[in-house]
């Protein structure tokens, strides 16, 4: 039996489904020094299977994307599954550091498919019934970035860092299962059913030069660097500078991560009773602006209660979880043909620069301060609220306009 689109369980598969990546990081951090004694590495050698994870995350769904908007999300889906089982599979069992890079790097290439996860929301709703479902995956992908690392140091301590590995193989099989059997095929067959580079280029051309997607990509990218930024920075300071201890910093990334759940469910509260999503975006990004620009200025003034600091970054988080929906929605809207581009050049964008804000709030954190998380945060929270006030709302006006117009035309007598 299909699961239907309008279900929860339906629901439920597509945040698992989008899930797969983040908890793919999280539930591995706890292992890292683990790992490095039984391989023979150092803890910060064993990072890298981080950044080999994330740069096949930012890098395969540009195949990915365009390749489901021409054979369908469902093969895309189940191939990227199987990979990660299989992956998964060889990275428990890898025997060298090397070894375990290349498995993660593919591991990754496998979960990447599922970013295909918002093409499929877009095949099956439009306008604020998307938006809702965004936001309601958006509350399961951070119900498992607070689960994963409690998980993942649960596994550990019960059966080595294979175990973690064992784990993600085995919640893939159930995916795929579910996916294979459960999943009903939701793109429209392309008309050209071309699957050449040429195509997979004219795709990418259409995303980055329509005014309104690219510009939303913009915003999205912008406020992912925000987020970014405090991943990175908000350890480094609260540990590193602070003295909090990992458990203590655990409970203040938990709680925003709660945050932004709460923006998400907020949000698509709000969207059933009609509050539209030019409104819940901007007062998104006004909030996570205002707040980063506070923390900033307590930063210089060199006053930072730890409360106040956590309580900001919840806000920040907060503006994300109202914001982030309504974005990906609108990104999407115009180009309903090859949504699967869409998002794959979404979310490598957002990667892309949350990567460049991540390692720019390393390398220049003083050891001190969190000078290098706010004034990143700052800057990047302000630049998101600027593209959409001054680039992605008007260019959405303006081509709903000319819409408006063209639909009066053909309906006149001298249009007809």
């Amino acid at each position: 039996m299909r699961l239907e689109p309008d279900t929860f369980a339906f629901t439920l598969l597509l945040g698992a489904l989008a899930a797969v990546p983040y908890s793919g990081i999280d539930i591995n951090l706890p292992a890292l020094a683990a790992t490095g004694a039984t391989l023979g590495a150092s803890a910060s050698d064993v990072g890298l299977t981080m950044s080999a994870f994330m740069l096949s995350l930012a890098t395969a769904p540009l195949i990915y994307g365009p390749v489901s908007d021409r054979i369908g999300r469902k093969p895309v889906l189940a191939f990227g599954l199987a990979l990660f089982i299989a992956a998964s599979v060889s990275c428990a069992l890898a025997t060298s550091l090397p070894l375990l890079l290349v498995c993660r790097f593919f591991q990754g290439v496998g979960a990447a498919a599922t970013a295909t996860t918002f093409a499929i929301i877009r095949d099956l709703f439009d306008g604020d019934a998307a938006r809702g479902k965004i936001a309601s995956v958006m509350v399961a992908v951070n119900v498992a970035t607070v689960i994963a690392p409690t998980a993942g140091a649960a596994l550990l301590a019960a059966a080595g860092w294979q175990s973690i590995y064992a784990t993600q193989a085995a919640i893939g099989f159930m995916l795929l299962v579910v996916v294979m059997f459960r999943f009903t095929e939701t793109a429209a067959e392309a008309s050209s059913g071309r699957h050449v580079p040429s195509a997979v280029i004219d795709s990418y051309r259409r995303v980055l030069t329509h005014p309104v997607s690219f510009a939303y990509i913009l915003v999205g990218a912008a406020g992912g660097a925000t987020v970014f930024a405090y991943v990175t920075g908000a350890s480094l300071f609260f540990v590193g500078a602070v003295g909090l201890n990992p458990a203590q910093y655990g409970l203040i990334f938990s709680a925003c991560s709660a945050s932004v759940m709460a923006g998400a469910f907020l949000d698509g509260q709000l969207g059933r009773r009609g509050i539209s999503s030019s409104h819940m975006l901007t007062i998104g990004l006004t909030l996570s602006s205002a707040a980063s620009v506070v923390l900033l200025a307590m930063t210089l003034a060199g006053w930072m209660p730890v409360g106040l600091v956590v309580a900001l970054l919840m806000a920040v988080a907060l503006g994300f979880g109202l914001s982030v929906p309504n974005v990906m929605s609108a990104t999407m809207q115009h180009l309903p043909d090859i949504a699967g581009a869409v998002s794959a050049a979404a979310g490598s964008i957002q990667l892309i620069a949350g990567a460049v804000t991540s390692g720019l709030v390393a390398v220049r954190f003083d050891g001190h301060t969190a000078l290098s998380m706010t004034a990143v945060m700052a800057a990047t929270s302000l630049l998101a609220l600027v593209l959409y006030l001054l680039v992605a709302r008007p260019a959405d006006r303006r081509l709903h306009a000319r819409t408006i117009d063209a639909g009066a035309a053909i309906r006149s007598p001298t249009g007809s």
